[in-house]
């Protein structure tokens, strides 16, 4: 490559902005790609990160972590949904936004709460996620919460043109949002409709910034990106909980390694009645609904 770079050649503005926002992301990443996050110098590594977290310190007026722990061994981490306890509070929709830093205006929700007809039975086409009762659960209804399946045979990660988004070792889809280039393909591609896309600058009041980030989870993200659930990464790969199991009243959400035939996913998983969301699509999730009455 020259000196310069020739726009007239069918590089648009919007790809050469991309590129340079990807050479920026260099000192975070090898020439290789985000893959090799951690195979680069550890110093030139946290190097890296305290620029981050100066910049998100400078922005929002607090000290920022910016973590990259890595995958645990021995480890695949999987979630499951109890469809007969949910009562579609939305206290996990709240604990996600606050816990993951989106943005809060325009909204940014990782989790969709859906509402059906008893009588009808699961039926998207038919649900609801904009439901407002006086109280919950309504009566007749019950609730499918839905986002990220963190898929074992993901089509998003197939489609990324600049390998943005791809599978870690303990099961975690995640997505580098210095490589996202914006194109949405990972998006047409998800058959859950759980990728979320920043048509604008999110916004985070200052004081309401959740310091504690992971490179590849909460930390900030801005326009033109692509974002969802990464099952709490910066909790999750320190042996804590995600924060929408931790905060649901009624015990609906569980989650663990699949790895572990003592974990209660496990237990979930060879002792109830298990669905998953489009089998026949084989995208394989990792995130599981089941009954346990």
């Amino acid at each position: 490559m020259g000196d310069h770079v020739n726009l007239s050649r069918g590089v648009s503005r919007r790809q050469f902005g991309s590129c340079a926002a990807a050479a920026a992301a260099g000192w975070v990443l090898t020439a290789c790609g985000p893959r090799q996050l951690h195979e680069m110098p550890k110093e030139r590594l946290r190097s890296a990160l305290r620029d981050l977290e100066q910049k998100y310190a400078a922005t929002y007026g607090t000290n920022v972590a910016v973590s990259d722990a890595p995958p645990l061994p021995g480890v695949e981490f999987a979630y499951a949904l109890d469809l007969s306890r949910c009562i579609g509070c939305r206290r996990c929709v709240y604990a996600c936004a606050e816990e993951n830093n989106l943005s809060r205006d325009p909204q940014v929700h990782w989790i969709r709460v859906l509402s059906m007809d008893k009588e009808k039975g699961v039926d998207f086409e038919h649900a609801d996620p904009y439901y407002e009762p006086e109280e919950v659960p309504q009566e007749g209804h019950f609730y499918v919460p839905v986002a990220c399946q963190h898929c074992r045979n993901p089509p998003c990660t197939k489609t990324c043109p600049t390998g943005a988004t791809w599978t870690e070792p303990d099961g975690i889809v995640v997505i580098d949002y210095d490589w996202c280039i914006g194109c949405r393909c990972c998006m047409a591609s998800c058959p859950y409709g759980a990728r979320h896309f920043n048509w604008s600058e999110p916004s985070i009041p200052k004081g309401e910034l959740n310091p504690k980030t992971h490179y590849l989870g909460n930390r900030p993200r801005i326009k033109g990106v692509v974002e969802k659930c990464t099952f709490c990464i910066q909790r999750t790969r320190e042996g804590r909980y995600p924060a929408c199991v931790e905060v649901c009243p009624v015990g609906a959400r569980k989650f663990g390694n699949l790895l572990d035939p003592e974990s209660e996913i496990r237990y979930i998983i060879e002792h109830k009645r298990v669905l998953v969301l489009k089998e026949e699509l084989k995208t394989m999730p990792k995130f599981f609904y089941f009954y346990a009455t």
